[in-house]
């Protein structure tokens, strides 16, 4: 559990920067320059990734069960994974009405994700895991929409064609994740 504790620490709070140290971290930008500080927060990220990963995995091979989640949990999970594959894919679309009007889909897909798998998992290793990344979304996306309100920030319209696509890309990737890549990656077939 302290390998899966430590890699959150890290890859939480190197993403955090913006909510706890913005001034902190413009000025670190200003004095080592956009690339140096963005190779180093991607390799703070990738430590903790794997680090959060492997202590993962290690958890689930002495899992502290909390509770059993009803079968029918799964259902509800795999609903919801739906609508957090179509918010991610949201993310990246250009001109859909999803990031017009929510405006920051990555942070409500990781919500949406997160909650899935709190419903389906009943050990302590996924509230620990599924519950920071909860709480770490929910933070962010409030500072998010803050920084946009004091900057005005306006996103453009979206339309019908790009809509579309990203209902369809992330309907396409939800299944193949729910069906194959999730059995393959993580050794969990939630829907075979």
């Amino acid at each position: 559990m302290a390998v899966l504790i430590l890699g959150l620490i890290l890859f939480l709070g190197v993403h955090s920067t913006r909510i706890v140290a913005d001034g902190w971290r413009t000025q670190m930008i200003a004095k080592v320059g956009e690339k140096p500080w963005k190779g180093v927060y991607a390799l703070l990220s990738i430590a903790g990734f794997v680090l959060l990963v492997w202590g993962y995995g290690l958890a689930r091979q002495s899992p502290v069960v909390l509770w059993t989640p009803p079968v029918g949990m799964r259902h509800v999970a795999a609903l919801l994974m739906l609508l957090a594959f179509i918010l991610l894919v949201a993310t990246y679309v250009p001109r859909n009405a999803i990031k017009a009007t929510l405006h920051h889909p990555m942070l409500l897909s990781v919500k949406v994700w997160a909650l899935a798998h709190l419903l389906a998992n009943g050990t302590l290793a996924g509230v620990v895991l599924f519950g920071s990344f909860l709480v770490w979304a929910v933070v962010c996306f409030k500072a998010a929409r803050g920084r946009d309100r004091v900057a005005q920030t306006v996103y453009p319209p979206g339309t019908a064609t790009g809509t579309a696509i990203t209902m369809a890309v992330g309907l396409v990737a939800w299944a193949g994740f729910a069906f194959w890549a999730h059995g393959v990656l993580i050794g969990v077939r939630p829907l075979g």
